[in-house]
């Protein structure tokens, strides 16, 4: 099975990037299946990312966002060494996480 979420992290310049991609259906609940039947509405609602334990994101989604989400931002006063965490929360309840270390630039 493939991983649920990947992240990178690093530094660029004075300030880092972070890029995640979270493997979710995203299920907006009005597509329908083979049979004609609605699929039920399945997408995160909330997710966040911490730098070294301290909220720096905290977003509320909803069934508009595309199967499979990539999320990018980029968090002023980093430093390379420092531990970044993304987790997020779907309407039935299911969740995850990840955290890496940020990388110095090249």
């Amino acid at each position: 099975m493939a991983e649920a979420m990947k992240i990178r992290a690093q530094m660029q310049g004075e300030i880092a990037d972070i890029k995640v991609l979270i493997l979710h259906p995203m299920e907006t609940g009005q597509r329908k299946d083979a049979n004609g039947e609605l699929i039920p509405i399945h997408f995160i609602k909330q997710v966040a990312a911490t730098l070294n334990g301290k909220v720096v994101l905290d977003a509320q989604w909803s069934q508009g966002i595309a199967k499979n989400p990539f999320l990018g931002f980029k968090i002023k006063g980093a430093k390379a060494g420092d531990k970044v965490s993304v987790s997020w929360a779907d309407n039935k309840g299911e969740s995850n996480s990840i955290e890496t270390t940020i990388a110095a630039a090249n």
